[in-house]
């Protein structure tokens, strides 16, 4: 019987590991630690890029500024993707 896990198993000795974590992380400090990064992201989102017009001509990534929670002409600008990115990454 063939099977994927199979086919990818000689290569999962180059592939990193990640490691069980040595204790459980208490959900205060997972909150305390979701409230800072909410707090440096709301920070961020509203303090202007030097350079950048904020004009109120039409801004056609309107939607996809929705949709990524960014702000035109802020540190914001690229919006929750670089953050999403890297989760996903790690």
């Amino acid at each position: 019987k063939f099977r994927l896990l199979n086919l990818v198993k000689p290569c999962m000795c180059v592939l990193p590991e990640v490691n069980t974590p040595d204790r459980r992380i208490p959900f205060r400090q997972k909150v305390l630690w979701t409230a800072v990064s909410l707090f440096v992201f709301l920070v961020c989102s509203q303090i202007p890029l030097y350079g950048i017009s904020t004009g109120k001509a039409a801004d056609p990534f309107y939607w996809m500024r929705v949709i990524l929670a960014s702000n035109r002409g802020t540190l914001m600008e690229l919006g929750i993707s670089p953050i999403i990115t890297s989760g996903m990454m790690m």
